[in-house]
């Protein structure tokens, strides 16, 4: 075995398309009919990217946030980064960002729940997508790895995730997915480095598109293609890969760990590098080109699932650029992952808890 590449040096660039400020609320038992008193309150900047981006700074990894900022939201959002020492190249555009709502039971006799309230984001213009592209390709040339990840907002392609993979690829530079519905769909023809849904989403994404059959690999985005760079067509293949691209439909539901793993392998034979599926309290399904893996969590971390995935994302990332092992990237992953659900709110994790449970996480060889 050839041994592991030195770590790549440069920031690892998130990209949250969809930003948000974050609120989140605690309280001792929710009355979901009457008054409740809260008990803390969170407000800071969010999107899944934003998330990564902190779990990263927070293991000492440099990092920069880029993505789109608008309106009060985006100003609040761009305030609470900068506070928290986190570098940011945000692209302003007109609309307001979305806001995000956390409701976190925390009742000592019950179980602890969150139920989550997100807007759906602002309309994005084509030339406010054409700004951040050229921005999201200037700095790749410093970028040890990039992330993208969360939902699109508004006036986005679902295939702008595979252009965007594209074109760190040409570059050069490794490109983790973490997204959902069509958008994850499409993902694969981008030739991503790592894409990572979980059950629910690998199944959607599975499912046949609403528009007819299965798509057929590599007819519709074709990544050698320039047009994308002309002011007249910035989605640089995106709009074409929406209507036709994508990894062939499927039933939609898995009946266990095999049909996880199978759908899985779909992903990664429409053109992903390795397709790392998380089943919360269950761990990891990972199927690579080395050989498949299962993460197998020793007991179930209780607290808020809010900003997990991203922790585990933020695992992966590192052990991308540092070149480990798969066992060694999915263990930390899932280990962290756990310690993000320890943790008050997203983008945090409870160091204890991820050392406590780091050590005691299998990791064995999964057959398909």
């Amino acid at each position: 075995m050839s041994p592991a590449p030195p770590p790549a040096r440069g920031p690892i660039l998130t990209v949250t398309l969809n930003l948000a400020l974050d609120v989140t609320y605690t309280a001792d038992g929710v009355d979901w009919d009457g008054v409740n008193r809260v008990r803390a309150m969170h407000r800071r900047a969010g999107g899944k990217g934003v998330n990564v981006a902190r779990v990263l700074a927070g293991l000492g990894r440099d990092v920069l946030v880029t993505g789109l900022s608008g309106g009060s939201n985006g100003r609040a959002a761009e305030a609470d980064l900068a506070g928290a020492g986190l570098p940011a190249a945000l692209t302003r555009i007109g609309g307001e960002s979305r806001a995000t709502l956390a409701v976190c039971d925390l009742h000592p006799s019950g179980p602890r729940r969150t139920a989550l309230f997100n807007e759906p984001g602002p309309v994005v213009s084509g030339g406010e997508l054409a700004a951040f592209l050229a921005g999201f390709e200037a700095r790749l040339g410093t970028a040890a790895a990039v992330v993208v990840s969360g939902s699109l907002p508004p006036g986005v392609p679902a295939g702008f995730y595979a252009v965007l993979a594209s074109r760190a690829r040409e570059r050069g530079v490794p490109v983790i997915v973490d997204a959902d519905g069509e958008a994850l769909r499409h993902a694969p023809a981008g030739r991503p480095s790592i894409v990572k849904p979980n059950a629910e989403e690998l199944a959607r994404a599975l499912a046949a598109p609403s528009g007819g059959g299965p798509a057929r690999r590599g007819t519709a985005f074709r990544p050698e293609g320039r047009a994308g760079r002309r002011s007249g067509d910035v989605l640089g293949g995106a709009e074409a890969l929406q209507e036709g691209g994508g990894v062939p439909g499927g039933t939609g539901t898995f009946r266990d760990d095999g049909d996880v793993l199978g759908g899985a392998e779909a992903l990664r034979e429409a053109g992903a590098g390795a397709v790392v599926v998380s089943l919360g309290a269950g761990g990891l399904l990972a199927v690579t080109s080395e050989g498949s893996w299962r993460a197998a969590m020793p007991y179930r971390v209780e607290g808020n699932p809010t900003g997990a995935g991203d922790a585990l994302v933020a695992g992966l990332a590192l052990g991308l650029v540092e070149g480990s092992s798969w066992p060694d990237r999915l263990r930390r992953a899932a280990a962290l992952g756990a310690a993000a659900v320890a943790a008050p709110v997203a983008g945090e994790i409870d160091a204890d808890v991820f050392r406590e449970v780091h050590p005691l996480i299998r990791v064995e060889t999964a057959d398909p």
